[in-house]
């Protein structure tokens, strides 16, 4: 009997506060299919402040702050290493072979220290955005994935110079791609498709 051949694949994913939206895409990069779509969840619901840390950071000296973020981020990563595992185990079983993550990432840039993040509203949503990602990124460099970084407001540009597709074709591509999963397909799902079709043609090309 022969041995089955892998079909390529790529997660994306699109963070937001305590979740993610992940999209699985596979196949040839120049016409890939969407195989997985779901929400994973990054908190716990019961641990206070897990969801949003460094609003609930900022009512805290800087000493407990520190304390607060940094247990809420170690739970999101183990959280986020569970679901990563969870879903390589279940495509590796079904005959693909993940070669890489996509994510997107936010505009805003980090402060340097907490206390400075702490004295801005502005810079506490960056945090956030910044520690739901990370733990994605972690994850998937964990498990050996090579990660494919974009930000969230070039990835059309970026998607139509990669790929070789205008941005209004590949705009109606991703929404099209989302009929083989059915609703739900929201912005969330077309972005986290987009950026995993970017990284399935980076890895691509690099093999």
């Amino acid at each position: 009997m022969g041995t089955r051949m892998k079909t390529r694949a790529a997660v994306g994913f699109r963070a937001h506060s305590g979740w993610a939206a992940l999209v699985v895409v596979a196949g040839p990069p120049c016409a890939p299919v969407v195989v997985d779509r779901r929400r994973i969840e990054l908190v716990d619901p019961a641990m206070p402040g897990a969801k949003q840390p460094y609003h609930a950071a900022r009512r805290l000296d800087l000493k407990e702050a520190r304390e607060l973020v940094s247990r809420c981020a170690a739970e999101a990563r183990r959280r986020a290493r569970r679901a990563v595992r969870a879903v390589l185990d279940e495509l590796r079983e079904k005959g693909h072979d993940v070669v890489g993550c996509g994510i997107l990432l936010g505009s805003g840039r980090p402060a340097t220290t907490l206390a400075a993040t702490l004295a801005s509203h502005a810079l506490i949503h960056t945090a956030e955005g910044e520690l739901f990602r990370d733990v994605l990124i972690r994850a998937s460099e964990h498990f050996d994935l090579g990660v494919t970084r974009v930000r969230e407001r070039e990835l059309y540009a970026r998607g139509a110079a990669e790929l070789g597709v205008a941005a209004d074709a590949l705009r109606r591509r991703v929404t099209e791609m989302g009929r083989t999963v059915g609703s739900p397909w929201r912005q969330d799902e077309k972005h986290a498709t987009l950026v995993g079709w970017l990284a399935l043609a980076a890895r691509s090309r690099r093999s």
